[in-house]
């Protein structure tokens, strides 16, 4: 069968029900894009979605419910994001990506060691509830406080005092937009956006999950974090 991405972002679950027994093959302007297919029943994964390069490294999303991103989850060797009603597939980070993230995980642990606060980095998964509508995402780097709520399975189901999100031209509008958004809503304290193309960064601080403090950073500035007083990071060393 052959669909379009808009078709099958706006009916996930249809297709993903279809799948198991045809493949679904998705196009865009004519050309075939991506597929969804189910594995043999033996195999580990169920379903399988096959991405051209241009596609994944886009973070191709799809409209649907929690169910099909825990579907999703559960039969794909893939990384997910549900943010709003939309499934977001992640590409996997680049080198420079892996390195700026590094750095700053570097700073995190120096300054969070012996402290009850403790830094973390992807994959993991940070479950938010807003009015009823259930979000997962996984932050490019966060700090939580709150470790207590992480249950017999190691499912964290906290919030986070910090998130920090790298962007990439294909992250852009959903960590700047979206995730803005949801962890202002989200009891987030603080949300780092770090930009390596402009090699600045962003700091917004929440307070009653609304906007209390935005600084812009860039250059050989040092970010000095709202939240956790004392907690600075040069971004000189961080793009260097």
């Amino acid at each position: 069968m052959r669909v379009t991405a808009t078709e099958v972002k706006n009916n996930l679950g249809k297709y993903l029900k279809i799948s198991e027994n045809e493949d679904v093959i998705i196009t865009k302007n004519g050309k075939e894009i991506a597929c969804l297919s189910k594995y043999d029943p033996d195999a580990r994964n169920k379903y399988l979605i096959c991405e051209s390069s241009s596609v994944y490294s886009s973070g191709y999303l799809f409209k649907g419910t929690y169910e099909d991103y825990t579907r999703l989850v559960e039969d794909s060797k893939n990384r997910y994001e549900y943010i709003n009603g939309v499934i977001y597939l992640l590409a996997s980070p680049t080198h420079s990506h892996q390195l700026i993230s590094s750095r700053i995980n570097g700073a995190f642990y120096s300054w969070f060691k012996d402290k009850k606060c403790k830094p973390f980095y992807a994959p993991y998964d940070v479950n938010i509830l807003i009015n009823d509508q259930k979000n997962t995402v996984q932050p490019d780097l966060l700090v939580i406080c709150d470790d207590k709520k992480v249950d017999e399975n190691g499912k964290y189901y906290g919030t986070p005092s910090l998130v920090v999100e790298i962007l990439s031209p294909y992250t852009k509008n959903k960590d700047m937009i979206a995730k803005l958004e949801l962890y202002m809503k989200g009891g987030i304290g603080e949300y780092w956006i770090v930009n390596p193309e402009s090699k600045g960064a962003f700091v917004y601080t929440f307070k009653d999950k609304n906007i209390d403090v935005v600084r812009a950073y860039k250059g050989n500035d040092t970010i000095q974090s709202v939240y956790f007083g004392g907690l600075n990071v040069n971004l000189g060393d961080v793009f260097e």
